[in-house]
């Protein structure tokens, strides 16, 4: 099975942190094994981050027939096949996994299939056989969490990957979490004809965000179709004849709703269970996250663990970027700070970015934060692409003018953001971008217009 009798690395886990992980291992000369369960790519190229834009995709396309019949094309709505939007997304999936395939051969990965877990600090066990490593990174990613009462089985409760299973669409459905996944997923359905009814415990949708942005994907979701609960909860629920009809809580009462089929999108729990960690010394939550310093190092100075398997935030590019620097600390090279200012990208349409200081109405901002908001439609391209909901939101430190935060909603928001989130980490001024030209017309002048709004000097607002 292996190829050495000692890695210098072993990865469990071929997801965006273990993969990535390989290729930078090789480029330093290391010796590499990579295990992997299930298929190269790991959740987010094949059931996650890959497919669900794909679907996207296909229902923005899909809800773009609007406008051809204002210019007085006929759509016959009844031919659609859904079958076909996943057979799309899976040959989606098979060219990037063949892609990485093809990566890990030219870069001479061991790539060994099975399910692996410890028996020693330098050794796993793979499907009963023994691989040895002078160095172990966990990458071995989350999974859906259940609810209680709404267990998965695939087919009347589904997790977000039962979802991107579905050949046939429902004729409702009832979507439990409104966080990224939930908000993608019910406008996605909404947009393909399904009467989707979205219950989100908290008050807001995406309460991890800014405020503002709440208050905006919700206006957004409402216009798609999508019904939306929040401050309510799903307590229970039971077959009929009608469907799985749902006791919801809100407002100090009781209602009943039903739907064909219910989606619990309510968040995703560590895949640590089954790696037998207690053998190798290392320190682990209640919940099942390894403890690990800035580099990824656990308690265990030979093991490290990356991505979702740790308490930083679950998104593949965190994953890749802790990759790097658990490989770079492996091979003596001294690692930078870990980044204060993460991006997050949710991708309705509009589409939501956002890094650094947020808005909430929990918590006021620091004393020093003022806040600028350009609105998209001051930027013509908007107008000229029917694209003109949205924002562009720059929190700044009153006296130096320093980029605390900033936050887009609006069409492209997660390509735009990169550019106000390079200002930030590079420590440079509002009057930087205002001074770099910005082509004519682009969605991207919202992002000068909107460091014109914290000098209080924009053009179209």
């Amino acid at each position: 099975m292996s190829g050495l009798d000692m890695y210098d690395v072993i990865i469990i886990g071929a997801g965006p942190g273990g993969y990535i992980a390989a290729l930078r291992a090789r480029q330093l000369g290391l010796t590499v094994a990579l295990v992997e369960r299930e298929a190269l790519g790991g959740v987010c190229l094949n059931w996650g981050c890959i497919p669900s834009k794909h679907y996207i995709h296909k229902a923005s396309e899909y809800q773009a027939l609007t406008s051809m019949e204002a210019l007085g094309v006929t759509i016959d709505r009844s031919t659609l096949d859904f079958s076909k939007v996943y057979a799309s997304s899976r040959q989606v999936v098979a060219t990037l996994t063949g892609g990485i395939a093809a990566l890990m051969k030219k870069q001479c990965v061991d790539v060994i299939s099975g399910t692996a877990s410890f028996l020693d600090d330098e050794t796993i066990l793979v499907d009963g056989e023994e691989v040895k490593g002078e160095h172990i990174i966990v990458a071995t990613g989350a999974r859906p969490a259940e609810l209680r009462g709404f267990e998965f089985d695939e087919s009347a409760i589904l997790s977000s990957t039962g979802a991107l299973g579905l050949k046939k669409l429902p004729k409702s459905l009832l979507v439990l979490g409104g966080g990224a996944i939930g908000c993608e997923m019910a406008q996605i359905f909404a947009i393909f004809g399904v009467e989707v009814t979205l219950i989100e415990a908290a008050n807001r949708l995406l309460p991890t965000e800014d405020i503002d942005v709440s208050s905006s994907i919700q206006t957004q979701l409402t216009r798609s179709g999508v019904k939306v609960l929040t401050g309510s909860k799903a307590l229970s629920y039971a077959s009929s004849n009608e469907g799985l009809s749902t006791v919801v809580e809100n407002d100090g009462g009781t209602s009943s709703l039903t739907a064909e089929k219910i989606l619990v999108a309510v968040g995703r729990v560590p895949n640590t269970d089954a790696l037998n960690l207690s053998v190798i010394d290392v320190d682990v939550t209640e919940k099942g996250f390894i403890e690990v310093n800035e580099v990824g190092q656990t308690s265990n100075p030979n093991i490290y663990a990356i991505g979702d398997v740790t308490k930083t935030p679950m998104l593949a590019h965190v994953a890749s970027l802790e990759a790097e620097r658990a490989i770079g600390a492996i091979s003596g090279i001294a690692p930078g700070p870990y980044p204060l200012m993460l991006p997050s990208a949710i991708y309705t349409e509009p589409q939501v970015a956002g890094f650094g200081l947020r808005e909430s109405a929990d918590e006021p901002l620091p004393e020093n934060a003022s806040v600028a908001v350009f609105p998209l439609s001051g930027a013509g391209k908007s107008i000229a692409v029917s694209a003109p909901e949205g924002f562009v939101k720059i929190l700044s430190d009153t006296d130096t003018q320093e980029i605390l935060g900033a936050h887009i909603v609006g069409h492209n928001a997660t390509e735009m953001i990169h550019e106000l989130l390079l200002t930030a980490v590079s420590e440079l001024l509002p009057e930087d971008v205002i001074n770099t030209v910005h082509a004519h017309p682009t969605l991207s002048e919202a992002n000068q217009e909107a460091m014109r709004s914290v000098l209080g000097r924009a053009y179209h607002s």
